[in-house]
């Protein structure tokens, strides 16, 4: 019986990766399904075939491509065209060949009689706010205006990584050539003086401090620079995987939501997530408990999750949605006592969406403080490290000149 090799995404969000015996592709599927796997990638394995050997890279597709194609198939499908020959359109105009694919892939899934949504989750290009945006969609008969609003979000978010990277290239170029002059000058440079630091110990006037230490980092790069980068590279991809395990999520998230600025605004961001994938779904009609469990996966961060989840579970006992996001700690006062009086007055969904509007600008503000801040810190850095490195080479000097 053929074996294809899987890659699929597991209840919890993970990614799995094996093997499957089925008697054909559509057969491989329905058995992934039957085990609570949303297959991503699917094919037949014969052996070692290279073709489908591909390195541990997402294929990706930019926020522009991505805002602008869904908001294309919100118009489309607006304007009486199926889904079907929106989706064909789309791919054959698709100005990224990864889009097209993926289309393509959409289209063909669709026309098996796969819903959207789930077509949609077998590619990773798609992230999680887009994907339960869309479920809820498909479920409440409001696609066109859910596609609607993710293209939108995409275009603000889009836009405000464009102001981010457009102030951070500045610092991001100073702290590059300054680690690269500062390496240069320990590498290349300080060796040429070993000779004369040598006779200076020799003589018994002895080298300052800052020099000896100058002289260990020069040494020590020298000799295990090489090492030094792999040991460097290697924690990096181990620490990516440990971060994409159940516990490394919620680890990490912890960490994040306890850094200073930086975490004030991922803490911000995903209450803003939160806010408005809710009232967007209560906006549409969709029963509370519902579109808790869905908006509590676009949040990004495990922790505010769990504590969404477990105010869907006070909700279904006939208890306010307050309560235990106010005992989480995870939403912020001002926020929880706008949802608490919204609740009484029966308009969660158009406060939670002013509360997301608001929160939006407020991150803006954040961002703009730590960019300003960043540049100043890189400068201070890179101008310690330069100084060092002169002051190691320079004192031995300075003292030779004051013994004659």
């Amino acid at each position: 019986m053929p074996e294809f090799a899987y890659t699929a995404r597991q209840a919890d969000g993970q990614v799995a990766r094996g093997v499957i015996t089925a008697d054909d592709r559509r057969q491989a599927l329905s058995n992934l399904a039957k085990q609570s796997l949303t297959p991503l990638q699917v094919n037949a394995k014969s052996g070692f075939d290279l073709k489908s050997f591909k390195l541990p890279f997402k294929k990706r597709v930019s926020g522009d491509v991505m805002a602008s194609t869904l908001a294309q198939l919100s118009e489309l499908l607006e304007n009486g065209v199926s889904l079907l020959e929106s989706l064909d359109i789309l791919a054959k105009q698709s100005t990224s060949s990864v889009m097209q694919e993926v289309l393509l892939q959409i289209r063909n899934d669709v026309a098996q009689g796969v819903n959207i949504d789930q077509a949609m989750s077998k590619h990773s290009v798609f992230d999680e706010l887009t994907l339960s945006m869309v479920r809820a969609g498909a479920e409440g008969a409001f696609l066109e205006d859910a596609l609607k609003r993710i293209s939108i979000f995409l275009e603000r978010r889009e836009e405000l990584k464009g102001k981010v990277t457009g102030a951070l290239a500045y610092p991001a170029f100073l702290l590059v050539g300054g680690l690269i002059v500062t390496v240069i000058l320990i590498v290349v440079f300080v060796p040429r003086f070993e000779s004369l630091f040598s006779r200076l110990e020799k003589s018994g006037q002895g080298l300052p401090g800052p020099t000896v230490v100058l002289l260990g980092v020069s040494d020590f790069l020298r000799s295990y620079g090489l090492l030094v980068i792999l040991a460097v590279l290697g924690s990096v991809i181990a620490f990516g995987r440990w971060a994409q395990t159940v516990q490394g999520r919620w680890i990490l998230d912890g960490v994040r939501l306890k850094l200073p600025i930086f975490g004030k605004i991922l803490h911000h961001s995903a209450v803003a997530r939160f806010c408005r994938v809710l009232g967007t779904l209560l906006t549409n009609g969709v029963p509370i408990v519902k579109a808790l469990q869905i908006s509590s996966s676009s949040t990004g961060n495990k922790r505010l999750e769990q504590a969404i989840l477990r105010s869907c579970e006070n909700i279904k006992s006939g208890e306010t949605l307050s309560a235990p996001l106010t005992a989480s700690g995870l939403v912020p006062p001002s926020v929880m006592a706008m949802i608490h009086v919204a609740e009484r007055s029966n308009t969660l969904d158009s406060v939670l969406i002013r509360i997301a509007e608001r929160t939006e600008l407020k991150i803006e503000q954040q961002l703009g403080t730590m960019v300003r801040l960043i540049e100043p810190l890189t400068l201070v850095l890179i101008g310690g490290l330069v100084t060092f490195v002169l002051t190691g080479l320079l004192l031995p000097i300075f003292d030779m000149s004051a013994a004659i």
